[in-house]
């Protein structure tokens, strides 16, 4: 750094000729003094200093100012900042060549201007340094992949690059990391720093076919079918139908026609019927199509886990109404469920009934009925010889705490409508009218209407198709009575109401869930559903109470052990989606642990390890909970400890996303083009390359850098003034003068 260093004053000719008379009249009224003094040295002494004052006095009055230049010693550079993401590997640049017509990738498209050959005409004058930003192995402090940061390079351009004249900015555009590069530019404004952006890509998305998601469970049951949903997004001009393939790492491969809708997004669903049990990958790939230009995002893949599993349900009722019978046979058929049934039978002495799948009493102790998955309630209440109010309390802990799931099946008796008056009011999903507790009946036979968000819920799914689904639900025999429902309650999901009957709150709900606390709760308001039997069998009947067993219970078996069960919510969690981890620990005893300390290690994709720990939520349920946020897309594997009991338990969980930044998405020129309006550069496409250079050489030399120090008004200066004067008048006040 070339430093110079100048003194200047602000001269003018009146100014001068003020200065010199000043002095000159100073200098003769001194000397005048002095002479009648009879020349003493000490009055001479005080009239140099009354002269030195006057001088000091006539220089301030010129405006002396001491400036001092830096010049840089080396040359002015240019940094030549390009797009290295992902997103720039899209095939959409288009280069003719005589008759034909290919397309070249962003990527390949700047390879001339990331050439340091382009660049030897600057080179004498200038330094210029090409440099790469958002890599495509980029990663995050979490290590999670990073995405397009525009504002980072700009905005830490002056301190990496010395003596920065100017930028050249080639990228699409397409940012989604940092914050927004219009602030680095503004910055680089008031320092004359001129961006000069070349944007690339096409501005409209090319002919794609893109699998966005495959939302595969985490478990499933052997001989159980599995529906493994996806979503296509199509911007080609048209509908079509393709065929898409599932793919098992075993080698099972199950087809799908699909009706593809023209640019927008379509949503089906694949059945996969796995027949052993073990850890799978499911590949799902959807074929090219003509005018598809992109074919990289065409195929997904997700973990799953096939077990054979026993689900355990309680079924409890007071009287073996047809609904009972019809109920505890779906359950008892079902391979993949074990049924309890306890029936208090009002009016005889004894409970139970003549099979082994018979209890003689309501579970005692949190032990015995924490190992229950669904527990179904029928036409009972709070009376003699059925429910309790501790069995209520018991009830709704094992929902809150445990994540089983309640049924709710009233009868024409009205038991349950004592039920509400204990704590298992906060679960159902309904309010009933207490001035009919028998509910209506009828001798023609009503029937069920889906809601919209029946329409869409895999409780109600009769058939394979929502065509299909819905023209089974409105062919379903009726039925002849419904409970006296008033309304849904807030926060509930209404799947069924009643096809003709309504009040003041709208349609009837005779078909509702929630979700209370870990658990899920169900309303069926109805005892008519055996009636779906008639003319199929079993088809529908079975099939409904099969999958509301296995929603209510798949939470609760994400992953278990002896003494040991976790499961989470959401189910399918995204990328930087908060996750609410909850555990059950137990005893070796079987009964819940009230307190302790669990901790769980979650081992991400990319191999980090984070500790979580977690507090208590219910100690008389052995509930934990803690919180946990993903920063990877993919399988992230768990071991949970409990220091207390030492029980360890393996799982594993999915994370929903694809990467941050991905192909095929049009670029944005419109953001280049304010960065380079804003910081006073200009924006130059792929076809006027040369002007880059053109226009880089025509920038002027920047100005030195000058630092001006402004005697006459500087403090220091003032103070020697002041100081003067005080010595002259102590000189005068020595000398007899004053």
């Amino acid at each position: 750094m070339n430093t110079v260093r100048s003194l200047t004053f602000v001269w003018a000719p009146w100014s001068i000729v003020v200065s010199v008379v000043v002095v000159v009249a100073a200098a003769g009224l001194c000397f005048a003094a002095w002479r009648r003094s009879g020349y003493r040295r000490d009055y001479g002494l005080l009239e140099l200093l009354r002269l030195a004052m006057v001088c000091l006095v006539v220089v301030l009055f010129n405006q002396p100012e001491w400036i001092e230049e830096y010049r840089p010693e080396e040359k002015p550079s240019i940094a030549v900042l390009w797009d290295d993401s992902p997103s720039m590997k899209t095939r959409d640049v288009n280069s003719s060549e005589g008759a034909s017509t290919t397309f070249l990738t962003r990527r390949e498209a700047l390879a001339r201007l990331t050439d340091s050959a382009f660049w030897g005409d600057l080179q004498e004058r200038l330094t210029v340094v090409i440099q790469p930003f958002s890599g495509v192995d980029a990663k995050d402090s979490a290590g999670a992949e990073r995405g397009t940061n525009l504002h980072e390079p700009l905005a830490t351009a002056t301190q990496r690059f010395k003596n920065l004249r100017g930028i050249v900015l080639a990228s699409d555009g397409d940012w989604n990391a940092g914050e927004p590069p219009v602030l680095a530019a503004a910055a680089l404004r008031l320092k004359n720093i001129p961006v000069f952006a070349v944007p690339v890509g096409s501005s409209s998305r090319l002919p794609d076919i893109e699998l966005l998601s495959l939302d595969s469970p985490t478990f499933g049951i052997t001989g159980k079918s599995v529906r493994i949903p996806f979503t296509i997004e199509s911007t080609l001009p048209r509908e079509h139908v393709t065929t898409v393939t599932l793919k098992t790492s075993d080698g099972e491969e199950i087809t799908k026609e699909v009706r593809v809708a023209a640019m927008g997004r379509t949503t089906d669903a694949v059945l996969w019927k796995p027949k052993v049990p073990g850890d799978y990958t499911l590949t799902l790939d959807v074929p090219r199509q003509g005018e598809e230009l992109l074919t990289d995002n065409n195929t997904l893949s997700a973990p799953i886990v096939i077990r054979e599993e026993k689900l355990r349900v309680l079924v409890v009722e007071s009287a073996p109404r047809w609904e009972y019978r019809y109920l505890r046979n779906a359950l008892s058929r079902d391979p993949g469920v074990e049924v309890s049934c306890l029936l208090f039978h009002p009016g005889l002495a004894k409970s139970g009934g003549g099979s082994k799948d018979y209890i003689k009493q309501f579970p005692q102790g949190l032990d015995e009925l924490s190992k229950f998955d669904v527990v179904f309630l029928g036409d009972v209440g709070l009376e003699d010889g059925q429910l309790t109010a501790e069995n209520c309390r018991l009830l709704k802990g094992l929902v809150e705490h445990q994540a089983s799931g309640l049924v709710f099946m009233p009868g024409w008796q009205g038991r349950q409508l004592s039920l509400l008056e204990t704590e298992l009011d906060e679960l159902c999903p309904v309010v009933l009218d207490p001035v009919q507790p028998g509910g209506w009946g009828s001798r023609t036979a009503s029937h069920f209407e889906l809601t919209e968000l029946g329409r869409r819920s895999l409780l109600t799914r009769l058939a394979d198709t929502q065509e299909d689904n819905i023209e089974v639900w409105e062919d379903l025999p009726g039925f002849q009575w419904y409970a006296p429902v008033v309304r849904a309650k807030a926060g509930c999901d209404v799947l069924c109401v009643h096809k003709d009957v309504s009040n003041e709150f709208g349609r009837l709900p005779l078909l509702a869930t929630r979700t209370y606390g870990a658990g899920k709760v169900l309303f069926m308001g109805t005892d008519g559903a055996w009636r779906w039997r008639k003319g199929v069998e079993d088809k529908y009947h079975y099939r409904f109470w099969g999958q509301v067993v296995r929603w209510m219970a798949y939470q609760r078996n994400m992953a278990k052990g002896e003494t040991m069960r976790m499961y989470y919510s959401p189910e399918q969690p995204q990328v930087r989606q908060t996750i609410a981890l909850s555990a059950n620990v137990m005893e070796r005893s079987g009964e819940p642990l009230p307190r302790g300390e669990v901790a769980a290690r979650i081992v991400a994709p990319s191999g980090k390890a984070e500790t979580v720990r977690f507090h208590s939520s219910g100690d008389e349920w052995g509930a934990f909970a803690a919180r946990f946020t993903a920063e990877e897309p993919g399988r992230h594997d768990v071991t949970l400890t409990c220091k207390e009991t030492g029980a360890s338990l393996e799982a594993s969980f999915f994370v929903q996303g694809g990467a941050v930044e991905r192909m095929g998405r049009a670029a944005r020129p419109e953001v280049l083009e304010e960065i380079a309006r804003v910081s006073r550069g200009e924006m130059i496409g792929l076809d006027r390359l040369e002007h880059v250079v053109q226009s880089l050489a025509a920038l002027p030399e920047p100005a030195p850098a000058v630092r001006r120090v402004q005697l006459w008004c500087h403090p220091v200066a003032a103070s020697v003034l002041i100081g003067m004067l005080c010595v002259f008048w102590i000189g005068r006040k020595m000398v007899g003068l004053i």
